[in-house]
């Protein structure tokens, strides 16, 4: 496949949120790959945890699934047969993950644009959500992750990652202030980073480890635990009944 193009939506002046429309969409895998530390090696261990789940067919829905990177990397590391369903309510998003799912040779990947809010969940041992929750309203969220919960196996996993914030004020700062260090070393400008910082106000909202936690144990999930984390960036692993 030809190279990814590369990210240069927040180059020029705009007042528009952030929205996941077709600019972002032809350059979100670079998006994600510049501004999201570690995000493909949390991928890849999300899908190499997914794949130790019991035994027999896994069926995964991904939530949110943008692009479909974690759909196929399910897909090139399995070596079990795979139910996999990606649900994004971007026309965008689909449009471009149905190209590379085409490209990839992956057509038996299941892409569904509708909105995850109400997208009906039943029977699938894994459900995934990156960098998703944080999109909903927070008085959305409960609902999403019970439904998620309703809709696993007796033995099934949630995997969802998120932008957190700190409760101690001083160390929140730094952890920001160390992030945009990091994007400026992936080639971003400080016009580039304060711009997407004002599209993202409102629209991205995020919560402390400690709600994240609370929201999936208030949803009946019987443990929580973070499998990944580098600085304001935390991926979390839900099980429905922990296995003893």
């Amino acid at each position: 496949m030809a190279e990814d193009p590369k990210d240069r939506v927040f180059r020029n002046p705009s007042k528009k949120q952030f929205e996941f429309d077709e600019t972002v969409a032809a350059v979100f895998d670079d998006m994600l790959d510049r501004s999201v530390p570690f995000y493909r090696e949390v991928l890849d261990l999300v899908a190499r945890l997914i794949l130790s789940q019991g035994e027999g067919e896994l069926g995964v829905l991904d939530l949110g699934c943008s692009t479909a990177r974690l759909l196929l990397r399910l897909h090139q590391l399995a070596d079990r047969p795979l139910r996999l369903t990606g649900v994004d309510n971007s026309p965008a998003m689909i449009e471009r993950a149905r190209h590379k799912c085409e490209a990839f040779g992956a057509r038996e990947i299941e892409l569904i644009e509708a909105d995850l809010r109400t997208f009906p969940i039943q029977g699938v041992d894994a459900v995934t959500a990156n960098y998703t929750l944080q999109f909903l309203r927070p008085l959305e969220r409960p609902e999403v992750v019970r439904r998620i919960f309703e809709g696993l196996r007796p033995e099934g996993v949630f995997y969802f990652s998120e932008k957190v914030v700190f409760d101690d004020p001083r160390l929140d700062r730094e952890m920001i202030e160390i992030y945009y260090d990091y994007k400026r070393h992936q080639g971003y400008s400080d016009y580039e980073i304060a711009a997407k910082r004002e599209a993202l106000e409102n629209v991205l909202i995020p919560f402390t480890i400690e709600e994240n936690r609370r929201l999936c144990l208030e949803a009946g999930f019987g443990r929580v635990d973070t499998v990944f984390q580098w600085a304001n960036f935390v991926t979390f692993r839900a099980q429905k009944t922990p296995i003893p």
